[in-house]
């Protein structure tokens, strides 16, 4: 069983992860540090959280956790990971993993270094829906694949999570918040890196200097084309549908959580197959993941290594919308 401490505590552990825990198999919430300790005393009474603790470095260096969770907002991921990882400790860090590429490199060097394990949140890649899409296109059910798609919106303007159009704060607007999502799902669907990028984004006034919705093309090492859609300023929508030689595969809400989501296989200009599942246990399947990874048996689907490629993938989008130049990344 593996003891996790949150070096942060808002929202989102309200809304996905500390619901994650109760079904683990392996996996528990130890421990819990936030900046405002009076929250935090409150917090862990409220979610029977055994230990709470004074600083980040308490919580990192005591023996009651196995595993740090990052969740504190993007701009202290690269302290709050070195920092556990100074201890000795095993760190699973939301996404985005930092704030650019070269300080997940660091993270990684380090981790690396110490002979840590080092995963990225990337809690999509455990959704059923994201695992039949994977299975059906590795099957050949849809031939060799050409195009594929991932939307995301969201009204952030009714989002309880102030920091997130705080460039002080905040990786970018919805391409690092919620892209880096869409990005990696596509990654894990078709099993490819990404090659080159080009995005085009706008700010508004609330958003200015960070983007409000963005449009990002990509073009995947396997030969499929990609494209990315995201805004803070639509109604809330997740796609994801992916065009073969031979047929498509389309999944309406496909990264929802909350309610069931239809995958469905076209074939011939109607639905072949249908199959209708629920991604409700995703955060808990991946927290059990990492926990058993820590442990020395089985894998991690996000590790930070993996995770660094993403990174890149965001940084040469930034730099698209900026330029209004196509990036290529660095080949392996």
């Amino acid at each position: 069983m593996i003891r996790y401490g949150l070096l942060g505590f808002g929202h989102h552990c309200v809304k996905r992860v500390v619901p994650a825990f109760p079904g683990a198999r392996s996996s528990v919430l130890a421990g819990l540090w936030r900046r405002d300790l009076v929250k935090a005393a409150a917090n862990a009474r409220e979610y029977n959280v055994e230990h709470v603790f004074q600083t980040a470095e308490d919580l990192c260096a005591a023996s009651d956790i196995d595993a740090v969770f990052v969740t504190s907002p993007d701009a202290l991921h690269l302290p709050h990971v070195l920092l556990a990882l100074s201890h000795g400790k095993p760190v699973l860090c939301e996404k985005p993993l930092a704030m650019n590429a070269a300080e997940v490199a660091q993270m990684v060097a380090t981790a690396t270094a110490a002979g840590l394990c080092l995963g990225v949140a990337q809690n999509f890649r455990y959704n059923t829906s994201l695992e039949v899409i994977r299975q059906w296109i590795a099957d050949g059910r849809i031939g060799r694949p050409v195009l594929a798609h991932a939307q995301f919106c969201y009204a952030a303007d009714t989002s309880p999570r102030g920091w997130i159009y705080d460039p002080a704060l905040a990786c970018g607007g919805p391409i690092g918040d919620v892209g880096i999502h869409c990005i990696d799902a596509l990654r894990f669907v078709l099993d490819s890196r990404v090659a080159a990028v080009g995005a085009l984004a706008r700010a508004d006034a609330a958003s200015a200097p960070l983007e409000a919705y963005a449009s990002i093309s990509l073009d995947f090492s396997s030969g499929a084309m990609g494209a990315v859609t995201v805004s803070t300023r639509g109604a809330y929508r997740s796609l994801l549908e992916v065009t073969g030689e031979t047929g498509a595969i389309v999944s309406q809400f496909g990264l929802t959580v909350e309610n069931d989501v239809d995958v469905e296989l076209w074939l011939g200009g109607q639905v072949a197959e249908r199959k209708t599942v629920s991604n409700r246990d995703g955060y808990t399947r991946m927290l059990d993941s990492f926990a058993d990874w820590v442990e020395g048996h089985g894998t991690y689907r996000a590790t930070g290594a993996d995770g660094l490629h993403n990174q890149q993938v965001l940084d040469a989008a930034y730099a698209s919308w900026r330029t209004g130049k196509r990036q290529e990344l660095p080949a392996v």
